[in-house]
């Protein structure tokens, strides 16, 4: 049994013997790589895969968060520094869930928590302390769920109240951002952040909010905006805008007939921003409407009763009656009765005036003039032999561009608007002329042959140069055993024959060729190397007769 066991041994032991120094090499090279191939899949097999818990936790819940997986006796290990946490891919939802019903992470920043546990005793000023921190906090958290935004922290000026008017002081607030790399605010975020914080403290103003990034720079306006000339920065971006939009316009009608690169446009808007309010009263006195009319009328005809001055006299009883010897005439009876008529007449009318009154507000930004430049290029055209000219435009052409820019802008001539479009040649277009042939050493395949060429070049000497001497120092150092005959020039230049130990037929066909007759050599392989020298220089022929029984022999 031992000895079947030694013969199966042997034999894959000989077979290695046998081989060549260069192949032993390169089988133990496969043999160890295989080795740690499997070493390391075995190795990683009994190793977990690990993935993110939690990351950019600070210190304080990085540390609640390791004792709380320490106490569910969950591995864990640190990345990024200590600011990730990893654990066994197949426990990582789980891990979560079970943190989450703990309040772990709490983050960073520190909330209205504060004053869940407050204690009886607790001073008025802990207590005001605790809530500003909250809300601080609280604030702080609210920024963080921004896109853009990494970390933040708040800070109120609260001021003390006063029952005193001129001693009351205004809120202020400042809030520090962190960024993500790459990552850039809007004005509409930052306006949201601002008014996000004025909102939540009582009496405080969206101007006394000022807003730094990690940088040190400030992202807020100052006073609102408004520089110290009286200029809004949000109406110059609203002019700005403006400007852009008409030029963009006069690009995109007058692109498709001069062509991409064709037309140049810019626009000068002259915005009012000034708020007026008028209140106008008009009368119309052509116009007339009666509001009231009053009149009085007195009349009397005839003596209708007792006659005379009123007093003592008057109220005297009449005379006895006597009758008249002659009767009155009919004239004079009725000339007394009518002399005592009276008249009076009064007419009071008022007249209303037709009267227009007006309040009237002026929109903000209303556009009071335009001012165009514009500059179109020469057309092209195709010639005869298919290369791209241009040509200037016609005048009848350049009319209707400039039509086609005032309709774009909404030319108004009472407004006071202004066109102006140049027909000139761009700097640097020309005639298109059929591309040069570029030579043969510039061609886009030459270089890269060139540099398949370089790599081949290098491959070549790094075999020749370097692995092939190698082998060669191998096959030296293995002995005069495993080399082979070769045919080499002697030190006249005339061909020598080689001859390694491993030929010991080497003396008798030396003697079949005819070596008897050369002078006896010196004992060992170099007796034989000196006949061989000897036998080629004499006779080639017979050198050759003794090569090809060499070749017999070793078939």
């Amino acid at each position: 049994m031992a000895a079947s066991a030694r013969d199966l041994l042997a034999g894959p032991s000989q077979r290695f013997s046998s081989l060549s120094p260069t192949r032993k090499v390169g089988l133990l090279a496969v043999l160890a790589a295989v080795l740690i191939a499997v070493a390391g899949s075995l190795f990683w097999s009994g190793n977990p895969e690990y993935k993110v818990l939690f990351s950019n936790l600070g210190d304080r819940d990085g540390g609640l968060v390791i004792d709380a997986l320490q106490k569910m006796n969950v591995p864990y290990r640190m990345a990024d520094g200590g600011g990730a946490i990893l654990v066994p891919a197949d426990r990582v939802y789980e891990t979560r869930l079970k943190l989450g019903a703990e309040g772990l992470p709490k983050g960073s920043g520190v909330g209205f928590e504060l004053l869940d546990n407050e204690k009886l005793g607790t001073s008025q000023f802990v207590e005001q302390v605790n809530y500003q921190r909250g809300l601080e906090g609280e604030l702080a958290q609210s920024i963080k769920s921004l896109a853009a935004v990494s970390d933040a922290r708040v800070h109120l000026a609260l001021p003390r109240q006063s029952v005193f008017v001129r001693d009351q002081e205004q809120p202020t607030a400042s809030v520090v951002l962190t960024l993500y790399s790459g990552r850039q605010l809007e004005e509409s975020q930052i306006a949201g952040i601002v008014h996000l914080v004025s909102s939540s403290v009582p009496k405080l103003s969206p101007e006394r909010v000022n807003i730094v990034d990690q940088s040190g720079r400030l992202l807020t306006r100052p006073n609102g905006g408004v520089s110290a000339s009286g200029l809004n920065a949000s109406q110059l971006d609203y002019v700005h805008q403006m400007e852009r939009q008409y030029a963009k316009r006069i690009e995109d009608i007058l692109t498709p007939i001069l062509g991409p690169s064709g037309v140049r446009a810019e626009v000068s808007a002259d915005v009012d921003f000034s708020q007026t309010e008028q209140t106008s009263e008009t009368y119309n006195p052509n116009t007339t409407l009666v509001r009231s009319e009053q009149r009085s009328t007195d009349s009397s005809v005839g003596a209708g009763g007792t006659m005379g001055v009123p007093g003592a006299l008057s109220n005297q009883p009449p005379g006895a009656a006597n009758a008249p010897f002659t009767a009155p005439t009919a004239s004079a009876a009725a000339s007394v009765a009518t002399a005592p008529t009276s008249s009076h007449a009064e007419s009071v009318i008022n007249y209303e005036l037709d009267k227009t009154i007006s309040h009237t507000k002026q929109q903000v930004g209303v556009v009071k003039r335009l001012s165009v430049a514009a500059v179109v290029n020469n057309r092209p055209v195709v010639n005869s032999k298919g290369q791209v000219e241009y040509k200037p435009l016609t005048p009848a052409e350049l009319t209707q561009v400039t039509n086609l820019v005032r309709d774009a802008i909404g030319f108004n001539t009472a407004r006071g608007d202004s066109v102006n479009v140049v027909n000139m040649a761009f700097n640097g277009v020309q005639a298109q002329a059929p591309e040069p042939e570029l030579p043969l050493w510039e061609q886009p395949w030459i270089l890269d042959l060139a540099k398949y060429g370089v790599w081949l070049i290098l491959g070549i000497l790094l075999i020749f140069g370097v692995l092939r001497p190698l082998m060669k120092g191998q096959k030296k150092a293995a002995g005069p055993e495993g080399e082979d005959a070769v045919l080499a020039l002697d030190a006249t230049g005339k061909p020598a024959l080689a001859v390694e130990d491993s030929m010991p037929e080497l003396t008798p066909a030396l003697a079949h060729a005819g070596a008897s007759q050369l002078p006896p050599p010196v004992v060992g392989y170099d007796a034989d190397k000196q006949v061989v020298r000897e036998l080629v220089n004499q006779d080639p022929r017979k050198a050759a007769q003794v090569i090809k029984e060499w070749l017999n022999d070793g078939g």
